[in-house]
Parts: C-alpha cells; structure tokens; sequence
C-alpha cells in the first residue's frame, strides 16, 4: 500500500506534456512566413494527423479547460462552417494535401452540437481536400453524451469514424452539480449504445478525480457505473484547477476540492480496480483492453503522444485547423488564434489564422525525445538514445540524473546506464519524473499560476 501521505510532498505544479517546449514557450517571434515555409517544405512522404477544433458549447462545464464558445445561436455554427471551409482552401495552396492521412479528430467544445447535415457538410469538405485517408485511419470525435443523436453517429459512420470519446467526468449528482455538468446515467448508456451500433469499434470514456465533493467511495460508485458500459478505453484525468487561466473554474469553491493525499488514494484505487476489471494502464492517464492496440504499442515500446491524446499513429505532422489548433512538424509547433475576431480577419486577409509558434532547436528536440518517451512508456531506453543523437547520456543530463536520485530513493524509478525504468507507483508521478529533463522548468519554477498541480 502506499505512503500517500509521502507521496503528497510530489503535488507541486507541472506540464502535463502534451507537447515539448509546453504551449508556454509558444511565442510571437515565431513569425508566420516561417511557419509557412516549414509547412511547404515537409516531407510528402511523412503521413497526416488532422486536428479541427469545433468550439460551441452551449453551457459551461465548470472543470473545463478547453477553449470554448457559449452560443446557441446557428448563423455563428453556418458562419465557422465557411470560415473553416476557407481556412482548407488557403492550406490548400501550402500544403500537399494528397499525403496520406492516417488520423483525423473532432475536439471541442461540442463537435456534436453540430447538426447531422453540419457535420456531414464539414466532413465531405475535408475528404474533398485530403482525398487519401488510408483504409485504416483512425477517425475520431469527442462526444458530450447529452448532444448526440442517431442521425449525427449515422453520418459520421457513412464518413468512416471509428473512434469516440465520451465525456462522463462523474456519476455523482452533487458532483455533477458542483461542476454544472448534470449528465445521468441513462444518457450515457444510451449514447454508448448507439456508438456499439454503429460500430465505433474503440469507445473511450473520460473521468475526471480531483472534482468538488469527490471522495474516494463516491469516485468507487462513478468506476463501477462507468465499467457496466463496457468501454474499451478508460482517460482518467487529475483535474486541473487553473482558476487564473479560466474564468469559470472561479465558480468552483476551492474548499470542496479532495486534498492531494484523496486524489492519490483515488488514483490508486482507479488502477487497482481497473487492472483487475481487464484493463492495462496506459501511459499517464489511459487503461484499455489487451486487445486494444494502445495495449499493444506499449508492449512493443511505440506508444506516441501529442495534442490528441496518446496514439499509435507515430511518425505524422499533425495539422490543427479552426480556432485555437495547434498543428505539429518534426521541428516545429504552431498554434492558431483563441478569439473568433482575429481568426476571422486571418482568413479574410486570405492568411492562414496562424497565431504564435516555436521553432524546436537541437536541444528542444533531444529533450523533446526524452520527455515523450518517458510519458508515453514509463521507461528510456538510453542506449537506442545515444545511438539516434550521438550524444552521451550521462553527460547531457547531469543535473536531470542527479534530479532523479530522490525518485530512485523512493522506488518511483530505477536508473542505470541502459535505462530509466518507472516502478508502478512511479507511474503515478510520471509529470515529476519527465521534470528534471525540461530546459525551460527553472524560469517557471517561481510561479505557482503556470501549471496544474501534479498530485
């Protein structure tokens, strides 16, 4: 059993490593002709992850982090339709869209909040752009389960989706409540069914702990709910109170959020329960099943992880299209514009709404390597390293092992010369662990509003 209380002396802010530099180091000085010219000068050998962000929602989840636009309005949805139909066209003329595409996602927001017509409009724009989606792409969309009809899963099946996700954070009621998220359980069976019947073949459910009121016994009632649906792939997440970020995380009363020590013992339990329920525990935050191919990429060591999540689908650039997207290429990361008003005008002025960016230098993408292998597969194969970058291990990071030695002394870690190897406690502190190696940590180390806290 762990020490939790022990353990708490880890909860101190942290990236969580979607991408390396963080969205932190995103700046202006990365100017947009040179994002231009990374886009027109990838690879066209190297495949596509597509990314479109469709941003409404109709109420605000007071946990949420995304960026989100309140509307019930439907000239806004028609208007970002031709804006994103726009946004394809002046691509069109940087990139080579006849590359493969091996991954598409719908995130928002709401992608459903879209109507059947919208998202079969949407979704024949895009195939008219990028007209080689390979036969096993994976296509995929985030679903409040509150918003989903039989129309929108019959269309986005006749596209191809095989993938959702759906969002159930809680089954609490005074959870639900707290967060202003009331979602019963009926609701979420019933889009669950209709996801098996139209033969979504990987069905993800997303929890959150760490919310109002949450404990360990009511987080135990959400599991054992969440298991009767039979996903294939549980996301749970340690929720990120970033009040200073979001406006609507103030509605949240800090004083019925659990303390870091519940949080652990919930995210013990979560394991304990799942693993013996059939599930394998995936990188940081992600269970699937044996025969889950995110199973199977961590068993070979080729589990990836980018924007979207973690993903089998390695070696793409990854373009982001819509408001607030953030697109990937081997040495660079570019994000477009947050607010509706300078997007627009982007692509009025027949510009790609391209925001801020940076461009990876050979350190950025040696740690880069460094800190996504660690998240994705717990462990460093430090040899097969040296080998890819010709440098010696021990000597680049110096202070990044010494760093580590408290973890080593704990049993999180075990270090060598070979390898970094995480225990299975380890894995709980996986944010803490990928730290010592991020060259920017030390000029946020000050600030207690930059990230979330880890534990």
């Amino acid at each position: 059993m762990l020490d939790f209380a022990k353990f708490t002396k880890y909860s101190k802010p942290g990236p969580r490593y979607t991408s390396y530099p963080t969205a932190l180091e995103f700046k202006d000085d990365f100017k947009y002709d040179e994002y231009i010219n990374k886009l027109e000068s990838q690879d066209s050998k190297r495949p596509l992850s597509l990314y479109f962000h469709l941003p409404f929602c109709k109420n605000a989840c007071y946990f949420c982090g995304c960026n989100v636009v309140f509307t019930s309005k439907e000239d806004k949805m028609v208007r970002y339709i031709d804006y994103l139909k726009r946004e394809l066209k002046i691509l069109s003329q940087h990139l080579d869209m006849k590359r493969k595409v091996i991954q598409m996602h719908f995130g928002g927001g709401t992608p459903t909040f879209f109507s059947a017509a919208q998202l079969d409009e949407i979704i024949s724009e895009i195939k008219s752009y990028f007209p080689n989606f390979v036969k096993d792409a994976e296509i995929s969309c985030e679903i409040d389960p509150r918003h989903i009809n039989e129309d929108q899963m019959k269309v986005m099946a006749s596209h191809g989706f095989n993938r959702v996700s759906f969002g159930i954070q809680d089954f609490n009621e005074k959870v639900q409540i707290a967060v202003h998220r009331v979602q019963p359980y009926n609701v979420t069976k019933d889009a669950m069914d209709l996801a098996r019947k139209y033969n979504m073949h990987s069905v993800n459910v997303d929890l959150i702990y760490g919310l109002p009121f949450q404990t360990l016994e009511t987080f135990k009632e959400t599991l054992a709910l969440a298991l009767t649906l039979n996903p294939d792939r549980f996301a749970v997440f340690n929720y990120a109170h970033v009040p200073w970020l979001k406006k609507t995380m103030r509605k949240i009363d800090e004083t019925t959020l659990p303390r870091p020590d519940e949080k652990l013992q919930i995210m013990q339990y979560t394991i304990d329960f799942l693993t013996k329920n059939g599930y394998k525990m995936i990188g940081m935050d992600h269970f699937a099943k044996p025969e889950d191919e995110l199973f199977k990429a961590i068993e070979k060591g080729e589990l990836h992880r980018n924007f979207q999540g973690y993903t089998t689908k390695g070696g793409a650039d990854l373009i982001g299209v819509g408001l607030t997207s953030i697109g990937e290429g081997v040495d660079y990361y570019a994000q477009n514009f947050k607010d509706m008003p300078s997007y627009e005008a982007a692509i009025d002025a027949q510009k790609l709404p391209f925001e801020r960016g940076v461009s990876l230098n050979e350190d950025d993408m040696i740690r880069q390597y460094v800190i996504m292998e660690l998240m994705s597969n717990f462990k460093l194969d430090i040899k097969r390293f040296e080998k890819l970058y010709n440098v010696n291990f021990q000597e680049y990071f110096a202070d990044a092992i010494e760093a580590l030695k408290p973890f080593v002394d704990d049993g999180l870690i075990t270090l060598s010369n070979k390898k970094i190897e995480c225990s299975e406690t380890g894995t709980l502190l996986i944010r803490n662990i990928a730290m010592p190696f991020d060259a920017y940590m030390k000029q946020h180390a000050s600030s207690n509003k930059t990230f979330s806290k880890t534990v």
